[in-house]
């Protein structure tokens, strides 16, 4: 499932990332590669805000649509 299709207060784990390099790179710096738990804290229309590893940051929807998780 994709991660902009998750739940708000669910908890995942992420499978694989389809996204441009620049930003996949991003994200891994982040610390959100292959087997992270996450969950998702709040989601809009537009954007979700998840909780990585002790971190909040915001996802848009382009983005959180191209990461694929499995719920946990």
């Amino acid at each position: 499932m994709k991660l902009f299709d998750g739940s708000e207060k669910k908890h995942y784990a992420v499978q694989n990332m389809t996204l441009p390099v620049k930003t996949e790179k991003r994200l891994e710096a982040l610390g959100m590669i292959a087997g992270t738990k996450l969950s998702v804290l709040n989601k809009k229309k537009s954007a979700l805000v998840i909780a990585v590893r002790g971190t909040r940051f915001a996802l848009g929807k382009a983005i959180a649509a191209n990461i694929e998780v499995i719920e946990m």
